[in-house]
Formats: structure tokens, sequence, C-alpha cells
């Protein structure tokens, strides 16, 4: 099959201002999707979109409306919304396909485009090469009727068929007893968080949910509390909060900051889940799907309580086709397929979603966590016991292959050496980001520490490999508790 030329694992990505997230691509890239929906439903296919608050997507919106309403497309504009929020609308109101327009946890300079099939899922990779097809061609327009362009349509009240559906999945639940501090990223979660916990009657402290256009993301958010989680811990002593809640930009990643104030993040979540399913008979497959970059202890505690565990690479396409294939299996079934990724992006899949929603997440940890009896959601994360583990993300200049890169063979050679007690380690580039990432893991012989210092010197090797600058941008996290952990004394 050819190779996609704009498409990645997780729609287009990029820069804003610099090709193709520029307004003439995007209306190209509109028209194109417009065509091509049109030719394989053989009707004018009708798309919902949305965008997270970034200032950028306005402009990226309104050039592939544009667009899409040249190729005779009907677009609902849903205004502000979660990338979730997207996916569930498109089933809920029979369109053809969705589009957000959002970078996720990346900075406010970046944006992104990224497509929803009719039943919220990814675009095949087929109908992403047809589309790419046609983005150069010409927009033939000359032979069109009045009544032959599209039409748009105010969607923003919609978002109540969001934010219902997030709530009355939940039936019953109250959280009248709970106070709890809810980090937005100033990003789409902004608004429907806030609602959904209220509705259920928590007392809320809000924080970064005040979208400027240009602040999303901006020391606030999952990525930002995963690297420094401190104050977020100062929060919740300071309001006496039961715990923290912390989304990235557009909602779909979640993190929880427990009443002592460390991290509970997509590991901790997978196992509390899959517990409180299986308990109800509702665990799909009796199975749970992670990536390779989850805890080692994670396989530890689910083979202890005889809950299948599916390993995959790095991607929540891949945790996706894992539970689909689950669903294949028991199509007719009202259970709950369980999978996801360290970062916080949960996937509870069933028959009106297929995609991770932090918001929705949220909600399910929290009835796990009540329906636990457990005296704090500290005390629930503790049956969980993480390998010391770290995780190194470098900026790099390009991508050189790093199998060709013998000094870095000799390096990950002398570092298994090093370590006998090293039980992973697993290096590729971002496919989203110009950023090379490295994951170490280790039993208990080795510290935390220790992992950091050979992650260092790892990064350093990449970078000067791909000619980037000394000084370039290296962040080691912790993530069996938490932060960032500093570069060690030469």
């Amino acid at each position: 099959m050819k190779k996609r030329q704009y498409f990645g694992t997780d729609g287009i990505r990029g820069r804003v201002g610099r090709h193709p997230l520029v307004p003439d691509f995007a209306l190209k890239l509109g028209y194109a999707a417009g065509s091509v929906l049109a030719l394989s439903s053989k009707t004018r296919p009708t798309f919902v979109i949305g965008r997270d608050t970034r200032q950028s997507g306005q402009m990226l919106q309104s050039a592939l409306t544009g667009g899409m309403l040249a190729s005779g497309a009907t677009v609902i504009n849903l205004g502000v919304i979660t990338t979730p929020g997207v996916a569930f609308m498109v089933k809920k109101l029979g369109a053809d396909a969705g589009i957000v327009i959002s970078a996720s946890h990346n900075p406010v300079d970046e944006n992104g485009i990224k497509f929803f099939n009719r039943e919220g899922k990814k675009l095949r990779e087929d109908v992403e090469l047809a589309i790419e097809a046609l983005i150069d061609s010409e927009m033939l327009l000359e032979s069109m009727h009045s009544g032959d362009y599209g039409r748009s349509i105010d969607g923003s009240d919609m978002r109540e068929l969001y934010v219902d559906d997030l709530v009355d999945e939940h039936n019953g639940l109250r959280l009248d007893k709970l106070t709890i501090v809810l980090d937005c990223a100033n990003g789409a979660a902004s608004w429907y968080a806030p609602e959904c916990f209220s509705r259920l009657g928590a007392n809320v402290v809000t924080i970064n949910a005040s979208p400027t256009g240009t602040n999303i993301n901006n020391e606030a958010g999952s990525e930002h509390v995963r690297s420094y989680p401190k104050d977020m811990a100062a929060l919740i002593r300071r309001y006496g909060a039961d715990f923290g809640i912390v989304f990235d930009g557009d909602a779909d990643r979640v993190i929880f900051v427990d009443e002592k104030g460390d991290l509970v993040d997509g590991d901790h979540m997978l196992a509390i889940l899959a517990t409180y399913l299986s308990e109800q008979g509702r665990l799909l497959g009796h199975t749970v799907v992670s990536t390779n970059m989850a805890n080692g202890a994670l396989a530890n505690y689910f083979a202890e309580r005889g809950i299948q565990f599916i390993e995959t690479p790095v991607g929540d396409k891949y945790v996706t086709e894992e539970l689909v294939k689950l669903r294949a299996k028991e199509a007719a079934t009202s259970k709950l397929g369980l999978g996801g990724e360290q970062s916080g992006h949960i996937i509870l899949m069933d028959g009106e979603h297929n995609t991770g929603d932090g918001i929705r997440t949220a909600l399910y940890m929290i009835r796990a966590y009540l329906d636990s009896r457990d005296s704090s959601l500290a005390a629930l994360a503790e049956s969980i016991h993480k390998y010391p583990q770290v995780i190194a993300s470098a900026y790099v200049e390009n991508k050189p292959d790093l199998e060709k890169n013998e000094v870095l063979k000799e390096m990950t050679a002398a570092i298994k050496a090093d370590l006998p007690g090293l039980t992973r380690m697993n290096l590729r580039y971002s496919g989203t980001e110009p950023k090379f990432r490295l994951m170490l893991e280790a039993d208990t012989r080795h510290t935390v520490l220790e992992l950091a210092e050979k992650a260092w010197g790892v990064c350093r090797v990449v970078q000067e490999a791909s000619h980037t600058d000394e000084d370039a941008a290296v962040e080691v996290l912790n993530v069996t508790r938490g932060g960032l952990i500093d570069k060690p004394e030469i």
C-alpha cells in the first residue's frame, strides 16, 4: 500500500503556519474529504466538526468547513468540544464522519486535524490515502448550481447530548460527599468537566478552566501535573479535597492525584477498573489491553487475579484494534472492553463509545472507588506496587534510524551489563512530536535515580546523532511516583 504523505498515527499534526497546518491546505483537505465520502456513500455526506480552545483552531475550522461546503457536504459545527465528544456525536447524530481540530496535550503553537468515521473510530488507511490523492486536485465548482453547495448548521446546543450521556450512564451516582479539584488544562474540558461533576453533586474546585486561546496546556493539564505534581497536591491539601482530577487539552486523557499528592496514572486506573468491572461481571473477555510502555507490575497484578493481559505497541490505535477483536467475539454483550495507556488515555469500549474519554473514565474511576469501600483513593491505588521506571523525552532535530546508531547500540549493551535487574528497555521516536522517547524499568535491585542517570546518557547520544544542540530539552519522568528527575551532576 502507498505510504501516507500527510496523515500520521493521530491525524494530521504540525506547527501552525507551516505546511500542512495552513488555511489553503485545510480548504483543499475539506474539499477532498467531502468528495471522497460522497463517492463512497453515493450521497452528500454530513460531517460534525469541533475543536479545542486553541485560537488557531478557528482559522483551520473555517477553512476546512469552506472546503467541505464546496464539495456539497453538510457541516454541523459543535464549537469547542472534547475529542471524544466529537467521536460520540458522530454516532449520536448519524453523521458520516467527524473532524476534531486539536493537538491534544501538545503546546499551543501546534495543532492537528483528526477524522472519525461513522462508527466514531479513526479512518481506515485506504480512506486517508484516497483523501490525500484528491488534495492537490482542482476544486471543480464551475458546473455546480446554487443548490449543490453544502450548508453549515450551528450545533453548539447539541453538546447537551454529550453531557447527558456522560451523566446518565451512572444512574443513581451521587458525589455530594466528595470535594474534587479539577484541572481542565484551559482546554476543551473547561465547561464540560465542571458541568458533569457539578450535576452529580460534587463540591468542585475548578482550576485552569479559563481558556484565552493561547493558554491551553500552559503549566496546566495532565502532562504538566505528571511532571510537577506538587502544585496539585498543595491545592488538594488547601481545600481538603478527596483527590484531584487532571485532563489534557482535548480531554481524551485523565490522571488522578490522590490525597497524599501521589499520581494515579493510566497503569493504576487499568488495574482499578479491571478489578471493578471483573467483580461486576462486566469486563469484556476478562481481558485488559495496554502497551509495551505499561509498568511491569501491571502484568503481575492481572496474573494474580486471573485476568488476561494483552500487550501492544505504543499507540491507542493498536489498543483499539485488540478491543475491537474482543468485541467481535461477544458482539451482543453489554460488557465493557478495557484498554489504555500509562498517560491516562483509557478506552472503555461499548456499542456507543469507541475512543478514550477522560471525563467518562474519571466517572468510572470514582464509581469504582466508592464501590470499593476503601478509605481513600490512595488506599485503593496502593494495591498496585509499581516497579522502578522512568520515561525520558528528548527533543530531536530529525529522526535518524536508531538501528543504525552504533554508539547507541554500545551504550544500551553497557546498560544491560551494568543493571542486571533491568527488566525492560524501549527506545522509539514519537509519532506526533519531534522527540525521542526511552523507557527503562528494573526490579527492586535498582532505584529510579540509577535508571534516570542511564536515560540522560542515552538521550544525549540520540541527540548527537540527530545533530541536535546539546542544550536541547531533555526530561526524565519518574513514572513510579511522578515528577521530573533533575539531570545528574557530571
